[in-house]
Parts: structure tokens; C-alpha cells; sequence
């Protein structure tokens, strides 16, 4: 698969909850960190995505905010 995505995480799928229409899929990337991803259902369900599958996070950020 090729993408344009240059920020590329390698993961680990450890939760999943999911609503009525978006999941929130967190995953372990090493060294204790997460991120989260809000996924729709449908996307969830097309790639039969599991707790314990191996990922690869792509992430495109427009904007970074911090807050203290």
C-alpha cells in the first residue's frame, strides 16, 4: 500500500469501544503510549478490525493545540 501519510506509527489494537455510529479505537504504540482514533462503524467492520491486531496509524494533522 502506498499513501502519502509521512507520519506512520506501528500499533497495537488494545481497546475498542464502540457507539452507535464511531468507535474509538485505542492503540499501544511502545514504551507505555496510546493514541486514540475515532473510526466509524462501518470502517470498523469492513477491516474486521480486532483488540490484538497489528496497525499502522497514518496521521495528517492540520493543527496542533496544547493546553495547560
Amino acid at each position: 500500500m502506498k499513501t502519502s501519510f509521512r507520519n506512520q506509527l506501528k500499533g497495537t489494537v488494545k481497546e475498542i469501544t464502540k457507539g452507535q455510529a464511531v468507535c474509538v479505537v485505542k492503540v499501544d504504540i511502545g514504551d507505555g503510549k496510546k493514541l486514540s482514533s475515532i473510526i466509524t462503524v462501518d470502517a470498523l467492520e469492513d477491516m474486521d478490525l480486532k483488540e490484538g491486531d497489528e496497525v499502522l496509524l497514518l496521521i495528517k494533522a492540520t493543527a496542533v493545540a496544547i493546553a495547560k
